[in-house]
């Protein structure tokens, strides 16, 4: 089986030097909400660690870290979806979802509509259940909830 590098194909870490756009013109939607999700993650863990691990630490130190690797990361970002095998796996994506007979709206609000109702009656009947169980170890001293108070 031929490697990455017999067959004339970069490598990611290669990859990361250049600047360059890999079809640019084609899965423009999907690898853009990709890259955007992605920058995301990164940005917020950038915020969670400056708030965090670095929060007791000076202000260059808790502003600086997270900005440094924010910038690297939002750079890896992009080019991981200019890697040629990713981006060429979300060009696929984005030509099978184009394939894909979507339902119209009116469906798309009642099947909603369904969901979030049959949510709502399973969560009342197990408040329900919870309550009755709650009632019954009472009833028999199993749950003794006053004990459990603070003073």
């Amino acid at each position: 089986m031929a490697t990455a590098r017999t067959r004339g194909e970069a490598t990611f870490a290669s990859q990361l030097a250049s600047a360059s756009l890999y079809k640019r013109n084609q899965g423009r939607v999907v690898r853009q909400v990709t890259a955007a999700a992605l920058a995301v993650i990164v940005l917020l863990g950038c915020w969670t660690m400056s708030n965090t691990i670095l929060s007791e630490y000076g202000r260059s130190i808790r502003v600086g870290i997270p900005t440094a690797l924010g910038a690297i990361g939002l750079w890896v970002v992009y080019r991981f979806v200019n890697y040629p095998r990713f981006a060429d796996f979300l060009i696929s994506v984005e030509a099978e979802m184009d394939k894909v007979s979507w339902a119209d709206r009116t469906y798309l609000v009642r099947a909603t509509g369904v969901v979030l109702a049959t949510m709502v009656v399973l969560g009342g009947y197990l408040w329900l259940c919870d309550m009755f169980w709650l009632w019954f170890f009472n009833l028999i001293h199993f749950l003794d909830l006053e004990s459990m108070r603070p003073e």
